[in-house]
């Protein structure tokens, strides 16, 4: 049983029905060597235009998460140790420490915020 793709001599016909229609071996291979060209140029052309090296892009966010962290883990240690200090010098243990570290950690989010470059539009209005 033979389908409409099917001619009668075996070989499948063309989108418009027609027998015969496909390329030849011959036809094809020129068509690919072609396209090989062409790929060869395209891909000459993105090496020259992208210099080969480190990949940036991830060392860079890895760049960033990790300032981001020591600037949030600074702010904390640096009031904390304020405060131990303040408790040790006026012996109001365990204020002093209880309030910097609170004061560390909203200046840790604030250096983070300014790290990472979402406080720079803080207060301004799209006009």
């Amino acid at each position: 049983m033979s389908g409409p793709d099917d001619a009668s001599d075996g070989r499948k016909q063309g989108p418009g029905g027609a027998e015969g229609s496909r390329p030849s071996d011959t036809e094809l291979s020129a068509r690919l060597e072609k396209l090989n060209s062409s790929l060869g140029q395209v891909r000459s052309k993105t090496e020259t235009a992208a210099p080969k090296g480190r990949d940036t892009s991830a060392s860079s966010g890895a760049a960033l998460a990790f300032r981001l962290g020591a600037e949030f883990v600074s702010g904390v240690l640096v009031g904390a140790l304020i405060g131990y200090g303040l408790d040790r010098l006026f012996s109001i243990a365990p204020w002093g420490m209880i309030v910097f570290t609170l004061f560390g950690f909203a200046a840790g989010v604030t250096n983070m915020l300014r790290a990472s470059g979402e406080g720079r539009n803080r207060g301004k209005t799209g006009t």
